[in-house]
């Protein structure tokens, strides 16, 4: 299963980040989507779209946070990244930072894919594939935009 996995768009998605997702089996955003047709593009692609609300959002029907479980990984997505993952949680996928993150704290696995848009800190603009099989290590790949 490949997941495509964004975050802080800021209400632009360039064109060519939409095409190079359009075959993913799922698109995850991690908030700061600022703008609804920004997921109105993503839906239209075709895979399955999870979203969180980030601090710059102002739709109140997108989730805080997410949690479920996918190819046998238990999964917590939100915005803004808290020091503890929630208790079972294998991996915390969050954006906020504007910089990509790979880092694994007591167990779990803290990513984030950085920003398409406005990165931080001298971080490549960016977004991230996650590469997911039954129960077998999972890959994580940052591609610059």
């Amino acid at each position: 299963m490949r997941i495509a996995v964004i975050s802080d768009t800021h209400d632009r998605l360039p064109g060519h980040v939409s095409a190079a997702i359009a075959d993913a089996d799922e698109i995850w955003h991690l908030g700061d989507v600022c703008m609804p047709s920004i997921l109105d593009t993503l839906q239209v692609l075709g895979p399955k779209l999870r979203v969180v609300r980030g601090n710059c959002d102002e739709c109140a029907a997108w989730p805080l946070t997410l949690d479920f479980e996918l190819a046998g990984h238990r999964f917590h997505l939100e915005h803004i990244p808290s020091r503890v993952a929630p208790k079972g949680s294998d991996f915390f996928l969050h954006g906020h930072t504007h910089v990509p993150r790979d880092e694994t704290i007591h167990g779990v696995r803290f990513l984030n894919p950085g920003c398409i848009t406005r990165p931080n800190r001298g971080a490549p603009a960016s977004y991230a594939w996650l590469r997911l099989k039954e129960k077998l290590a999972v890959e994580w790949e940052l591609v610059r935009v």
